[in-house]
């Protein structure tokens, strides 16, 4: 069996950790700016808009508008106080790295293996879609597509991180596309009143039938978890750092561009789809967009949005294979988790963490196979408030950085977040609300359920850990000075 240890402590330095260097020697940075745009806009743009935002919909009329607005902001602050930190220290470990500088081992040790989780789960649920997309257009057993588009990424991520970023740009170009062309045509008929719902388009009906809060604010307020779990990856450009080829210049200019794209990529198309098309005839379970073609009698719109939602389908599951490597050789690389996984190709990629991860995700599909029933999808609504508790530690590990540069312990990055801290508690407050929203709806409940077990492991497994390996920082020192080589 590989062994283990654990760090219980960094080397009393106030700062960054010696050795951090170390934790991206390997790799290469063969990430260019387009493509660390188009990762930071395509986790932004998922099935939670093409598909999710149906049922949001359904339960809040127009006011869904309002909610992603918010969400958003919330998002921005997110998204500037991970800039921060990854300025002050620009690693591949990302924000595992920052909760264990900041907040503890532990902290680093719980985010780590959580986010990895998230995406193995994300990953498992994303391949199965993809395969069910696919019988849109051919009679082929689903287990097949599934095996083959995950075998495929799996060989893309392997061979360098520079095709990982090609086709993440291209799968992002396709999701743009899409909803850039979806507001052409809605402004097209606007204006110009062709189409089958030509005769009735007008921006009236963001408040026409039953006002612009039709069911309530609190119908509003229920739907904050659908819209959260919608912008789940946004954080992803974040594990990029490592392997950006200009991180100082293409991250910082990534992360401003997120108030745009949610202004325009959700924002402005929900405007424009509802502007068309009357809010009732939405339903849960059924694409916005494909509801929207209906409408406007343009069925060949079907077909593109089944098109669309595929490819951000495999986006994820692609995105799913990039970071959960990362993060279990980041992990493996602070004594966290087995020492196999620190192991690169020749090519600068995690092979045992990525091959790892993958395998998972293959036995994730087969069960949903063998049990495709309500077991399998209350497992999969963990990944909702997995996702959150990296954003939660961006923002824990913000704030106590922020107090550190204050008492002149570390150094100030030259990527300040605004107005923080307060931005950074006011998120987290936020966050909170929606955890207790998502509490108090029946739907959404499940996704709770699971995070106490899931505690309970990691906390067993870190005492044990530790138990075992008293010597753990030792470890660690060793294992960088051998990647400074």
């Amino acid at each position: 069996m590989t062994s283990v240890q654990i760090d219980d402590k960094h080397d009393g330095q106030s700062g960054p950790p010696q050795g951090t260097a170390a934790e991206d020697q390997g790799y290469h940075r063969g990430l260019g700016a387009r493509q660390i745009q188009m990762i930071a806009i395509g986790g932004a743009i998922g099935t939670g808009l093409f598909l999710g935002a149906g049922k949001g919909i359904s339960k809040a009329g127009p006011s869904l508008i309002l909610a992603y607005a918010i969400a958003g902001v919330v998002i921005f602050f997110i998204m500037r106080a991970l800039g921060e930190l990854l300025m002050y220290r620009p690693v591949s470990g990302s924000f595992s790295e920052y909760a264990r500088e900041f907040v503890g081992p532990f902290a680093g040790f719980a985010t780590g293996w959580t986010y990895w989780l998230f995406w193995v789960v994300t990953g498992m649920t994303e391949v199965t879609a993809a395969a069910e997309y696919m019988t849109y257009w051919f009679d082929i057993p689903q287990w097949i597509s599934a095996l083959a588009f995950t075998i495929v990424l799996y060989l893309a991520n392997l061979i360098s991180v520079k095709l990982f970023g090609e086709i993440e740009f291209w799968f992002s170009m396709i999701k743009v596309t899409a909803i850039v062309g979806m507001i052409l045509i809605c402004a097209g008929i606007l204006t110009l009143g062709f189409s089958d719902a030509g005769d009735t388009a007008s921006v009236t009906l963001l408040w026409e039938d039953g006002g612009f809060f039709p069911k309530g604010i609190g119908g509003t307020l229920m739907t904050l978890q659908i819209v959260m779990f919608a912008f789940l990856a946004v954080e992803l450009v974040g594990v990029t750092a490592g392997e950006s080829k200009d991180p100082e210049k293409n991250l910082p200019k990534a992360i401003n561009t997120v108030p745009w794209r949610i202004a325009v990529f959700y924002v402005g198309a929900l405007i424009m789809i509802l502007s068309v098309v009357s809010w009732t005839t939405f339903e849960p379970g059924v694409s916005p967009f494909v509801a929207a073609f209906d409408q406007m009698g343009l069925q060949v719109g079907a077909g593109i949005v089944n098109f669309v939602v595929l490819t951000a389908a495999l986006s994820s599951c692609n995105s799913g294979m990039y970071s959960t490597g990362r993060m279990l050789r980041d992990l493996a690389l602070n004594s966290q988790g087995p020492k196999a996984f620190t192991k690169l190709t020749s090519r600068g990629t995690p092979l045992i963490g990525t091959t790892f991860s993958a395998g998972l995700m293959l036995i994730g599909v087969w069960i949903n196979y063998q049990w495709p029933g309500d077991a399998f999808h209350k497992i999969v609504s963990f990944a909702t408030i997995s996702g959150m508790w990296a954003w939660v530690m961006i923002l824990v590990s913000h704030i106590v950085y922020r107090s550190k540069v204050a008492r002149g312990e570390a150094p100030a990055s030259p990527f300040k977040a605004p107005g923080a801290p307060w931005t950074s508690w006011f998120a987290l407050a936020f966050i909170g609300m929606v955890i207790v929203l998502m509490g108090i709806d029946e739907d959404a409940r499940i996704s709770l359920y699971a995070a106490p077990v899931w505690a309970l492991v990691l906390g067993v497994s870190y005492l044990v850990l530790r138990a075992k390996n008293p010597q753990g920082a030792a470890f660690v020192r060793r294992e960088r000075a051998k990647q400074d080589g």
